[in-house]
Formats: structure tokens, C-alpha cells, sequence
């Protein structure tokens, strides 16, 4: 078992093409031998968001603080603490931080996505 604290993991700034203020923990990766997903904690400054992107592995999503947009081909839905989401395999998607606070999310993904 392993247990880590969040705030002690290192963030590194998401350097993909589309992204702008937005920081990522891998909290439980490769490194910890998680077998089949991986947890990782994003920061995204006020102002700032994701890439607008796809791929073909689903994630799910957990609100942790702050409130934003999340942005898909169906349009735009608020998001806030508390909220939960499926973002499916395929599926176009960006979250944006429309507040004057840092949003801040956890996201499971599969190992090997990438």
C-alpha cells in the first residue's frame, strides 16, 4: 500500500499545444506500480485551460475547488466542486477556468493512455 501526500508531489506544467496556466501531479502512476489507472491532480489558473482535445481512452473527473467551463462539441456546462464526470473515449473536450480562483480536478485515467 501507498500512501502519498498530494501537496508534496511534484507539479509540472502541461506543455501541450492549447494549454495556458494549468499544472498536473501524477499523484498514482507508473512509478507507484498502480497496475491499470493512474490519478492525477490538475491545477488550471484563473483565465487558463486545457488543449481542446480527444483521445480514445475514457477518464473520469473529480471538482475538487474552484468553479469553470467544460467545453465539448454538445457546448458549454459549468462545473464546480463536487461535480463528477465520464468524459468517454473520443469525445472532444477542454476545461476552462472562467473564475478569479484556481480550479482544480482530479482525473483517473488508464496506465497506458498516454
Amino acid at each position: 500500500m501507498k500512501v502519498k501526500v498530494a501537496e508534496e508531489v511534484a507539479a509540472k506544467a502541461v506543455e501541450m499545444d492549447g494549454a495556458s496556466g494549468v499544472t498536473m501531479r501524477m499523484l498514482i502512476g507508473p512509478d507507484d506500480n498502480a497496475p491499470t489507472v493512474n490519478m492525477r491532480m490538475f491545477d488550471v489558473a484563473p483565465g487558463g485551460h486545457t488543449p481542446r482535445h480527444s483521445h480514445p481512452w475514457e477518464h473520469e473527473v473529480f471538482i475538487l475547488a474552484g468553479e469553470g467551463t467544460l467545453r465539448t462539441a454538445e457546448g458549454d456546462q459549468p462545473l464546480g466542486a463536487g461535480n463528477c464526470l465520464l468524459v468517454p473515449g473520443g469525445d472532444e473536450h477542454q476545461f476552462a477556468n472562467t473564475s478569479d480562483a484556481p480550479l482544480r480536478f482530479l482525473c483517473l485515467v488508464p496506465r497506458d493512455s498516454g
